[in-house]
């Protein structure tokens, strides 16, 4: 599999972007555990035009994580076409466009999925950001906008003639959200669609390593995105790499590998912002990590854990659940 100059391995796997989530430390991370290419969070092209701070901190990428994909949103061609070509600037691998975030704010605006519902602009926001970058453009979308306008065979040939070099699909609709299970059937008629010529990659429930093989041997798409199931376990890349490449179930991490993976990255999130915010920015992956599930009469540490903003507390507090459930446990 190829976009643009990037040749992939068998079985490429990727990180999907997720707002909160992406930031370059978790990339990073997720890089070093395996993952063939990574996403930066979501990013406003119309705050990127307005050279919102915030925003174009998020443009930032770590060598180490490369291959790296930028993605934006928006809901005019220009506006896109002019975020893109600042984006270009930080020097990604790839330009890719959200056709596919679900939530209100987002799609209730006419972006992200919110153009499933008015096409001609999507194909037109598609077209001029093709044309305003020389890096190659992908584009991350969903089945239709609900049940009856499940529109993803016929989209995926129109953002093909556009000139995107690769095309991920969210195995659900806007309707549903995150909710119920990701169809993947529809992929698999895209993937399999004569006409298409692209990568197609498929996205959507994919948590374990039996679920990526049989995402790859049942539907033929040419690589697997991997999103909420990678939130507090970067780590499950490798695990899904190695069970690809060998048939067999990596064992399970030692418990104090998966502290010292959170410890480094609340250490990075930090370099990358300041204490408060990069120990902010990292409690959904706190709150996800599979370290602490099961843990019973958990509750109070948790809340404690996700309300402290200072590294101290916060790593006596991980150390003190470490040496309390887990004791010498490797």
């Amino acid at each position: 599999m190829q976009i643009g100059n990037i040749i992939f391995p068998e079985y490429p796997l990727f990180l999907a972007p997720m707002e909160d989530v992406t930031d370059p430390a978790f990339r990073l991370l997720c890089k070093q555990f395996d993952a063939d290419l990574v996403y930066t969070e979501f990013i406003s092209a119309d705050a990127l035009i307005r050279n919102v701070k915030r925003t174009e901190q998020k443009l930032t990428i770590f060598e180490g994580e490369r291959p790296v994909a930028i993605q934006l949103y928006g809901r005019e061609p220009e506006a896109m076409a002019e975020a893109a070509k600042i984006a270009e600037t930080a020097n990604p691998e790839i330009i890719d466009l959200n056709f596919g975030c679900p939530v209100k704010k987002v799609a209730g605006k006419g972006a992200g999925s919110g153009l499933l519902r008015d096409i001609p602009k999507l194909i037109a926001i598609t077209k001029e950001v093709v044309k305003s970058v020389n890096v190659p453009v992908t584009a991350k979308t969903r089945l239709g906008w609900d049940d009856n306008s499940k529109i993803i065979v016929d989209l995926a040939e129109q953002l093909q003639d556009c000139g995107i070099q690769a095309l991920a699909i969210h195995g659900r609709t806007r309707a549903q959200m995150y909710t119920g299970d990701a169809d993947w059937t529809l992929i698999g008629e895209v993937k399999n669609n004569p006409r298409m010529k692209i990568p197609i990659i498929g996205n959507g429930d994919v948590v374990s390593p039996q679920r990526a093989k049989e995402c790859f041997d049942r539907y033929g798409v040419d690589a697997v995105m991997i999103g909420r199931g990678s939130i507090g376990k970067p780590w499950i890349f490798k695990e899904i790499k190695h069970y690809l490449q060998t048939g067999e179930l990596l064992p399970s991490m030692p418990v104090s590998e998966q502290f010292d993976i959170v410890k480094k990255q609340i250490l990075s999130s930090i370099e990358w912002l300041d204490e408060r915010r990069g120990i902010v920015h990292t409690r959904r992956h706190l709150a996800n990590t599979p370290l602490f599930k099961g843990i019973p009469h958990f509750r109070d540490t948790r809340i404690a854990m996700l309300r402290t903003d200072n590294l101290t507390d916060l790593f006596a507090i991980l150390d003190n659940v470490k040496s309390t459930y887990f004791g010498d446990a490797e």
